[in-house]
């Protein structure tokens, strides 16, 4: 029912039950002057009916009774209810008055009986909604000895509906027992009978008194800056707090179904990246679209935000079963209209991938496949050559040959001035689609670089949860480390609009924030999972590893930046180079690839010149 519908509606039914009252009230004061008997009531009454119910019905809106919600009468509209009897008692006064000079025979008896019943019955109407409430929430308390007992933080908009709804809801086995709220004004206030009681410095000493069992954050409108700090007082207190998202995504309004564990964003201390993909999708509308690495980290999410645009066909390759058969039954689950085609193959096959481009003709192309954990590709250099630089050529020469429309390219902040095997390998791969792309006549070659993925398989966020939830230590490399984040679904909203900018060769540069201190993302995860940094859980050093950087570069210095019509993608202009040269070096680098001589790094070193061997550990 729309809310014009529910309006109409409960204006209907309010007034309905007030034209009831005035029926009942008259009814019982014509019974009992007439000596009980009802006999030609309708007959003698009918006009004072309905002078009774216009004057009530008029009164009572000047009144504003009707646009009051039932659920929430109180005293303020029970004292306008007085007021308004008080002008009806006295237009009946006028009334009777004038019947009187005239001969009639009502009596003001009558009239003090009629407006005593009919104002006891209205009020009494306007109450019942609030007292069944009371009585149910009576009832709940008395039974909510096997419920969660939650302290709610925020006695907003939210923080109400949040309350009213573990109040009056039959789905929810928890139970509201206080709230919490930073303005002052708020404190001794109640919502439902659920008072007020503190401010987030309270926490500690409201959740002991309380005897709670969780915490729930019901402020979507406030900056991730302060929710991060109020999520670190929740998490000092219990492990067990949720939150609603960000007020953005409420569009169906505020439901305890909204609530959900602390996002991978609350850690970024910043507001999230917001890309309305709807206005720029349409290249992906109605094509064939292929993912390759779809059952990672990345892929993953690539296929899902593309499912939510109506693809000819999804096409998801990947060379790890268990990955992909994930990704394949959750979109199979949430989007069953969308043509979805899993396939088990590595890019390094580049006869199965001729046999995919051939049989299925995708149009666009987006290549996640690759090997990404910089320490595992040091000592196995030879791996992220083959995967990573072989399989983008493989991928991208197939692209060209069968036409497809466009080729986007995963890239990282690491293949800038790289000093490990992988970062170098993926720019390469930069320089593989930059070389192919320009010889295109037809298929527009971009890649996207940016930095680290919160919450990606391998990255901090997994592996410092497991080592906190294990009691410590937390390891990091460097109290100085810095890095470049952004979550998974920010990172994939922004390639897919890069994918609508392509115009062929270049290289998008993704605007990730201001870079992040891993040490005080290690110290911030420790506290919202409810311990003290170096007091409850350790943190300890291991030192930088084999092709670790302190700091990482978004781009080469020759590069250069100019902004996109969305502020937080720029291009970088590419670097030239001679093609025919590196192609040549890329036939010598596959033979020591796959020979595994010792000539490999000397090789990548030659074909990326800005790339700087790790003296430190050879």
């Amino acid at each position: 029912m729309s809310n014009y519908r529910k309006k109409i509606f409960k204006y209907v039914v309010m007034i309905g039950c007030d034209l009831l009252s005035v029926f009942f009230a008259t009814a019982l004061v014509y019974f009992f002057r007439n000596n009980n008997d009802f006999g030609g009531f309708f007959a003698k009454a009918w006009l004072v009916l309905l002078i009774c119910a216009a004057i009530k019905v008029l009164v009572l809106f000047l009144c504003h009774q009707y646009s009051y919600i039932l659920k929430n009468y109180s005293i303020k509209g029970a004292i306008w209810l007085t007021i308004g009897y008080a002008a009806i008692f006295g237009i009946f006064v006028i009334f009777v008055a004038i019947n009187k000079k005239n001969g009639g025979a009502i009596l003001f008896r009558d009239l003090i009986l009629y407006i005593a019943i009919d104002y006891i019955v209205t009020l009494g109407l306007r109450f019942s909604v609030r007292l069944k409430n009371a009585i149910v929430q009576y009832a709940r308390r008395a039974s909510s000895g096997d419920k969660e007992r939650i302290i709610v933080v925020g006695a907003g908009d939210a923080g109400a509906t949040i309350v009213k709804e573990m109040l009056y809801s039959d789905k929810t086995n928890r139970y509201p027992v206080a709230l919490i709220d930073d303005d002052l004004s708020k404190k001794g206030s109640s919502i439902e009978g659920i008072k007020v009681v503190g401010t987030t410095d309270d926490l500690k000493k409201v959740y002991e008194k309380y005897d709670a069992d969780g915490i729930i954050v019901a402020m979507p409108a406030v900056s991730a800056e302060r929710l991060k700090d109020i999520y670190a007082k929740c998490h000092k207190v219990s492990r067990n707090v949720l939150t609603l998202p960000g007020v953005y995504q409420l569009v169906n309004g505020v439901k305890l179904s909204n609530l959900k564990k602390i996002d991978m964003q609350d850690l970024l201390g910043r507001e999230p990246v917001k890309v309305n993909l709807d206005e720029i999708m349409g290249y992906i509308e109605h094509k064939v679209v292929l993912v390759t690495g779809g059952g990672g980290s990345i892929g993953s999410e690539l296929c899902r935000q593309i499912a939510t645009h109506n693809p000819a066909r999804l096409i998801i390759l990947d060379i790890y079963e268990n990955n992909v058969y994930d990704i394949e039954q959750e979109l199979k689950f949430n989007h069953p209209e969308v043509n979805l085609l899993t396939l088990i193959a590595s890019v390094r096959d580049k006869g199965k991938i001729e046999d995919v481009f051939k049989k299925y003709r995708p149009q666009i192309v987006f290549n996640a496949a690759a090997h990404k954990h910089v320490p595992l590709m040091e000592t196995s250099p030879n791996e992220a050559i083959k995967n990573n630089v072989f399989g983008t050529l493989n991928v991208a020469t197939m692209a060209e040959k069968y036409k497809a429309d466009r080729f986007v390219q995963i890239s990282t902040d690491k293949a800038v001035n790289p000093t490990n095997i992988m970062g170098a390998s993926k720019r390469m791969c930069e320089m593989i689609i930059q070389a192919i792309g320009k010889k295109s006549d037809h298929c527009e070659f971009v890649a996207v670089r940016f930095g680290n993925v919160l919450g990606s398989n391998g990255s901090v966020v997994p592996l410092f949860t497991k080592q906190i939830e294990a009691g410590g230590p937390v390891t990091l490399t460097h109290k100085d480390i810095i890095r470049y984040f952004m979550t998974i679904p920010e990172a994939v909203s922004l390639v897919l609009q890069s994918g609508a900018y392509a115009k062929g060769g270049e290289i998008y540069v993704l605007d990730m924030g201001e870079p992040v201190r891993i040490y005080d993302m290690a110290v911030t995860l420790i506290r919202l999972l409810g311990h003290e940094p170096d007091k409850d859980i350790k943190i300890v050093y291991t030192g930088l590893r084999p092709g670790e950087k302190l700091y990482e570069e978004r781009l080469m210095k020759e590069e250069g930046l100019k902004k996109t019509a969305n502020g937080k993608i720029s291009v970088a202009k590419p670097i030239d180079f001679d093609e025919e040269k590196f192609f040549a070096s890329l036939e010598k680098l596959y033979k020591a690839a796959y020979e595994e001589t010792d000539e490999m790094k000397k090789l990548v070193h030659e074909l990326v010149p800005t790339y700087t061997i790790d003296k430190r550990f050879e």
